[in-house]
């Protein structure tokens, strides 16, 4: 009974540290306290270790462009590729973040540029950056890749009204005349947004009426 009662008292022992150190990796990962991620890994803490929304440390790392952690994750075999509950990977995240060299670690190492529905290339549009828009067409990022509505990163540079990142995809050779699933093109969305100037270029560049 004794021997008993002093196994329950060290399973739940244990039980409560590893949760302890569960919120303390997550904690650090967050903070970008690097060193106590490092060394929670070393006393056994999963790689893959996710919070409550499935987003990994290595999705945290690059959300946050922290690279040292990044790098150390990647080098202790982290999950490039798993999504998080809404279907979020550690790319996706670091193109909506503008996280360029973040970016390009994580294609180096294997990080899917074009899966089915979201890609990183809507998201880089999302997040606004020219650089990570570049950068992943530059890698083989499929220019008129499907959204889950059926828009391309084009129709999404529109609908943020961003002029440059519209005549960054058209320079790029992307499709301006294909429709969304409601049949709109590129220049139709401009011209509903009253953007005559994106409206003006499309036009300039061939785009059909």
């Amino acid at each position: 009974m004794r021997n008993a009662l002093i196994g329950i008292i060290l399973f739940i022992g244990a039980s409560l540290a590893q949760a302890g150190a569960y919120d303390d990796i997550l904690a650090a990962a967050n903070d970008g306290d690097t060193t106590t991620v490092i060394d929670l890994l070393k006393r056994g803490m999963d790689v893959n270790t996710a919070d409550h929304t499935g987003s990994t440390l290595l999705m945290i790392a690059a959300s946050n462009g922290n690279m040292p952690l990044l790098e150390t994750l990647l080098a202790n075999r982290a999950n490039v590729n798993r999504r998080n509950q809404v279907g979020d990977t550690a790319l996706l995240l670091a193109a909506l973040k503008a996280q360029l060299e973040a970016v390009q670690v994580l294609i180096e190492k294997g990080a899917d540029i074009n899966p089915p529905g979201w890609t990183p290339l809507h998201y880089a549009v999302f997040g606004g950056s020219r650089e990570v828009v570049a950068l992943l067409f530059a890698k083989g990022a499929k220019l008129d890749a499907r959204a889950p509505n059926g828009q391309t990163a084009l129709m999404l540079a529109v609908k943020l009204e961003s002029l440059d990142l519209v005549q960054l995809l058209i320079d790029a050779n992307a499709d301006m005349d294909l429709v969304d699933y409601e049949g709109v093109s590129a220049l139709a969305l401009a011209r509903k947004l009253g953007r005559e100037d994106i409206a003006a270029y499309l036009r300039k560049v061939g785009a059909v009426e």
